[in-house]
């Protein structure tokens, strides 16, 4: 009896050690969660003004809230009000030392200082806004703001009565030159005695300053005033004035809205939504990107109903052209201040040329400083 427990029990165990022996064994380690950490990419952003500024930084940021809702696995920071100095370089350090995948600089004067601390990190992807130097882990981008500028000249040039208009001026650079240019050939298309006098304040957000020039320019005799700047102060200036508005960057209706006739805007989202997966997936290369209203990285607001109803058709013609590849806004002729043919009848202008513009077209009232 006791040989056939025991042969029992044997039988018994070794059935045990060969269910067992089968069963896969656990892993000491899942990947899992290192894998999805990896996925938790990190991504700051530097603003030259507050986020609240209602214009520039505030563009930015609202796409950087809207990376977040296409990509709820980034995390994103920013930080806001960096000056164009050796301060952005301690900024972009900071961001690249504390584990930020990709850092999008988002003003003009950041250039210098992104390529100095690009060299130092390079595992760390940066993305320069509107400048011209790139590496292999530094790339910029910008928008064709030029076309919606043009559409809003239209605009203005309309609905001007004195046949002077006021353009409140950032800094002298390129980008600012070529946005101005764009605004007086629209104006001088929809009406040919109109002017456009400009007024420099070598500020991006200033807004008592802007709000003065803009003065200057009302009391000049302008009945609209345009913008390159990041606050409403020049159309605050206009609405206390009685007179018109074009705004910048965002839709800025809700600060003038007995004034304002309508912006140019931006809309970085989708960019920012397809830059970040392309560096999570691997895929980046650096590149010069400057997209168009066709991939709607810029646009012109909604125009209000102190626009009259031929001056939107004429808005949206133009628009269409445009957006189907007939014609854009630097196409000839063009000629400068002193009359002298610049752009011939039928030649478009190339990239490097708008993108290095030192001069302004016939209609422009004022000059450039050296």
């Amino acid at each position: 009896m006791k040989k056939k427990l025991l042969l029992i029990l044997c039988i018994a165990m070794i059935g045990v050690l060969m269910i067992t022996g089968c069963t896969p064994k656990p892993t000491t380690a899942d990947p899992a969660p290192e894998a999805a950490k990896d996925e938790n990419l990190k991504v700051a952003f530097i603003y030259v003004g507050p986020v609240g500024d209602a214009g520039w930084s505030f563009a930015h940021d609202k796409a950087r809230e809207y990376l977040v809702s296409q990509m709820p696995e980034v995390e994103t920071t920013f930080i806001e009000s960096v000056p164009e100095g050796a301060d952005a370089e301690r900024v972009l350090t900071e961001l690249a030392e504390k584990g930020n995948k990709v850092i999008f600089a988002t003003s003009f004067g950041y250039m210098d200082y992104v390529q100095n601390v690009a060299k130092k990190y390079p595992d760390v992807t940066f993305v320069h806004c509107s400048g011209y130097k790139t590496a292999e882990n530094v790339g910029t981008y910008f928008g064709r703001m030029y076309q919606p500028r043009y559409l809003s000249g239209l605009v203005a040039g309309k609905k001007t009565e004195s046949n002077v208009i006021g353009y409140v001026a950032a800094f002298p650079i390129p980008e600012v030159i070529r946005g101005i240019n764009a605004f007086t050939l629209g104006v001088k298309e929809a009406n040919p005695d109109a002017v456009v006098k400009v007024v420099w304040t070598n500020t991006w957000y200033d807004p008592a300053k802007e709000k003065e020039a803009a003065k200057s320019l009302l009391d000049a005799g302008a009945d609209v005033i345009a913008q390159h700047q990041d606050t409403p102060g020049p159309q605050q200036a206009a609405e206390e004035k009685g007179a018109f508005s074009i705004g910048y960057n965002t839709d800025m209706s809700q600060f003038a809205p007995k004034a304002y006739l309508t912006s140019p805007v931006w809309n970085w989202g989708p960019y920012y939504v397809e830059t970040v997966k392309a560096v999570k997936e691997g895929t980046w290369k650096s590149e010069q990107y400057w997209g168009s209203m066709k991939d709607g990285v810029v646009e012109l607001a909604p125009m209000t109903d102190l626009v009259d109803e031929e001056t939107k058709a004429l808005v949206e013609s133009k628009k269409n052209e445009m957006l189907q590849g007939t014609w854009d806004v630097f196409t000839g002729e063009i000629k400068d201040q002193t009359g002298t043919v610049r752009v011939n009848v039928g030649e478009k202008m190339a990239d490097e040329e708008m993108l290095s513009f030192d001069w302004f077209v016939e209609g422009v009232e004022g000059t450039i400083p050296k």
